[in-house]
């Protein structure tokens, strides 16, 4: 038995619940890896129930990233006001992130659950651009159950082989991801002082 599984086999649903929600912190663990191990665990041994590796994934999901929130709205955003124009992060440049995530902050959340490196820094981003914070749980809460129960699920029933598939579709995500990442910044650089006076127009006075 390799690591994780041992881990899962020893220590049960809390384990899982831990990995997921430090991952979604921001700290780089395999939160993904250890869900899919679980459920492949609970199918082939019926020592866990799915309900529960579903149950202690999605609570890990949505506690951690509101723990990121919180860490990226109460330190990194004094932060970047403070040493922003180190990183040329101007005053517009801030609102326009705010801006961004005001509009389009639910389906970064949402859709980051899904994508490896994303998904450990959604959460701090939402908090840094203050996305507010009732949105943010709405869409963190639907992509973490969404993200537990669908690739719990598949690993329960398919075991072993659904690695198969998740591991091109992780790729394939994760190329699409950020190839509309670059697709985004091209858009905002290309379009900046337009969307800096819409933000301006959003989001009016000091910071």
């Amino acid at each position: 038995m390799t690591a994780l599984p041992l881990l899962v086999a020893r220590h049960g649903y809390w384990i899982v619940g831990a990995v997921v929600g430090l991952e979604s912190m921001g700290i780089p663990l395999p939160g993904e890896t250890i869900l899919v191990s679980a459920a492949v665990y609970a199918g082939a041994t019926h020592q866990l129930g799915i309900v529960g590796v579903i149950l202690a994934a999605s609570i890990g999901a949505i506690a951690g990233d509101n723990v990121g929130y919180l860490i990226g709205r109460r330190f990194g955003f004094p932060l970047l006001l403070r040493y922003g124009s180190l990183l040329r992060m101007t005053t517009p440049r801030i609102k326009l992130g705010r801006f961004l995530f005001l509009r389009h902050g639910g389906k970064v959340v949402f859709f980051a659950r899904f994508i490896a490196v994303l998904r450990a820094l959604a959460a701090i981003l939402a908090g840094i651009n203050c996305m507010p914070w009732r949105r943010f749980l709405v869409f963190n809460a639907a992509g973490g159950v969404v993200w537990a129960g669908g690739f719990g699920t598949l690993a329960y029933f398919f075991g072993e082989r659904v690695e198969r598939f998740t591991k091109p579709a992780g790729i394939a995500i994760v190329a699409l991801g950020i190839t509309g990442a670059l697709a985004l910044i091209w858009v905002v650089r290309r379009h900046e002082m337009r969307l800096e006076a819409e933000a301006e127009r959003a989001l009016p006075g000091p910071l």
